[in-house]
């Protein structure tokens, strides 16, 4: 039976080379190994050196591993947020990541924008600790423009800001210049299974931390940040991590490397182009966002609610599997994902298929 193409928007259509390198792991025992033996902290090297270079990282971030992005939320929160931390809202993921906040008994703030469309403002509270902002919101396929990422670090250059890279990295553009922190899950644009997460931050961040810490102003025990960075530098976690995934994540980011960052870029440039155009074209489908300067490239959703059933349960059966709609969107919508794991051949059999309707 022919194997399916995942075009759900996370977890994801697998990379190319994924089952190699799992057997690979497989045959040399990887999910075996001691998290405190040199082979780990030799993977662990090797990996963060991958990122760094696929990046283009600064010096001064540090690169962390963790269980998920849903995990770094909160660890973000109780490391660098005191009283009140803000949130600009596009749909049910950047809105989980207030109700944390929220859960947390912290005072922060959130600018909600109605589903799909732009932010009215980009104010932000003048006691404000943290600014968090979703590059690509996976719900809406909403992308957060560079323009208002810079203008906000222009405005509010001695507060900490953090993006949700979850569905974009590498694949847009992201200026580590504009932020303090980054932060993704694997299981989207590196088209790996679910179950790791990667903290990226730089010392701005690092410094806030140690000025909370030392008037016991953050929580956490063994997952404080204090642990993972002094962890870290031995190319190390605290607790026991996801070894396997670790391994793999290191060698998917160098072969990404190797195609370079640029060339991955552009073909995901190409790749929403054309479902963009076939679904403007098109009687039945209509963009969720409405302005082309705020489409997700890599999550592309579409309005289709008379035919959505109908689409996704055709195009299964011939071996092409979309996602559905989020939250209450969920009969609603379809949704696309344009990883780098997705090629330009799948996404033209894609569009092809869609004209049909």
């Amino acid at each position: 039976m022919p194997k399916k193409i995942y075009f759900t928007p996370g977890p994801s259509q697998l990379h190319y080379s994924f089952e190699f390198h799992l057997k690979k792991a497989m045959d040399e025992s990887i999910g075996s190994i001691s998290h405190r033996s040199n082979a780990f902290k030799k993977i662990y090297q090797e990996t963060e050196a991958a990122l760094r270079a696929l990046f283009s990282l600064p010096d001064d971030f540090h690169v962390l591993f963790l269980s998920s992005a849903t995990d770094i939320w909160e660890r973000i929160l109780q490391n660098l947020v005191v009283d009140a931390s803000h949130h600009f809202v596009n749909g049910a993921f950047s809105q989980r990541f207030y109700d944390f906040s929220q859960l947390l008994g912290l005072n922060s703030t959130q600018t909600v924008a109605s589903p799909g469309e732009e932010f009215a403002s980009l104010d932000v509270p003048a006691d404000t600790e943290l600014i968090a902002v979703t590059q690509n919101e996976t719900s809406t396929g909403y992308g957060f423009s560079r323009d208002n990422l810079k203008a906000l670090r222009s405005a509010h250059p001695d507060t900490l800001v953090a993006v949700d890279a979850v569905s974009s990295i590498p694949a847009v553009p992201l200026d580590f210049g504009d932020l303090d922190m980054t932060y993704f899950s694997v299981q989207k644009c590196f088209g790996l299974p679910a179950g790791l997460g990667v903290w990226i931050l730089n010392e701005r961040a690092i410094t806030k931390y140690h000025q909370l810490a030392s008037k016991q102003q953050v929580s956490g025990t063994y997952r404080s940040l204090g642990t993972m960075l002094k962890q870290a530098e031995k190319h190390q976690t605290p607790e026991t991590p996801n070894v396997l995934f670790i391994y793999l994540l290191g060698k998917v980011a160098t072969e990404m490397l190797q195609k370079g960052t640029k060339s991955i870029i552009n073909d995901t440039i190409y790749k929403s182009s054309i479902l963009y155009q076939t679904l403007e074209n098109h009687p039945k489908f209509t963009p969720f966002v409405s302005d082309p300067a705020n489409r997700s490239k890599t999550v592309i959703v579409a309005e289709c609610e008379d035919i959505q059933s109908q689409v996704l349960s055709d195009l299964e059966k011939k071996g092409l599997v979309l996602g559905k709609g989020y939250g209450a969107f969920k009969e609603k919508h379809i949704r696309i994902a344009n990883f780098p794991a997705h090629s330009k051949e799948q996404i033209e059999m894609l569009c092809d298929l869609l004209e049909k309707y």
